[in-house]
């Protein structure tokens, strides 16, 4: 990473020039570096400052010493530019994504934090998995797919017959339901 400055006593049209010729350099080289990603948007936009000084500076009414220099395509019309686009467009996703995943995360709210479907009494479930091992999943109980009824436990204890579904499966994540066998 490294700070470039040009001093000197610029005509307006050579300003204009110099700060294409830097800005366009700085949408192309900024970005290879740790820091450097976080640091050239600043960077770009502390630029604009300039940019604003020199739209400040008179024409030249009177020709120089030597001829003005060209001052060239506006940056995002150069392939420079253009260039620059994709990482200013990354940054600008990050950007907008993080809030926007932060929103999404607070709506929809918390889900246990293992990914464990909730069960709740009442309801049907079914086992994607071989006994012992549990994947429950809910699912209507009208459903041809249900294979247990999710009950609340009477005195702590499941009946005789009935699964204990993990207690990561209750709303509480403590607690243990029984899964009654539906016969089909």
């Amino acid at each position: 990473m490294r700070f470039l400055r040009r001093q000197g006593v610029f005509c307006r049209t050579c300003a204009l020039a110099s700060f294409r010729d830097m800005q366009a350099d700085t949408m192309v080289m900024g970005w290879w570096g740790p820091l450097s990603v976080l640091i050239t948007p600043f960077v770009l936009l502390a630029n604009l400052s300039a940019l604003s000084g020199i739209r400040r500076i008179p024409e030249p009414v009177t020709p120089g010493w030597r001829p003005p220099l060209n001052p060239g395509k506006p940056v995002f019309r150069r392939p420079a530019g253009i260039l620059a686009l994709v990482p200013l467009g990354l940054l600008g996703l990050v950007v907008l994504a993080v809030p926007l995943l932060l929103l999404v995360g607070m709506l929809v709210g918390p889900d246990g934090g293992d990914g464990h479907p909730t069960l709740t009494a009442g309801s049907c479930a079914r086992n994607d998995a071989s006994w012992p091992e549990q994947s429950l999943r809910p699912i209507g109980c009208g459903s041809s797919e249900a294979q247990y009824r999710v009950v609340d436990p009477t005195d702590g204890a499941c009946a005789s017959g009935d699964y204990i579904a993990y207690p990561e499966y209750s709303r509480d994540g403590v607690t243990s339901l029984c899964l009654h066998p539906l016969k089909l």
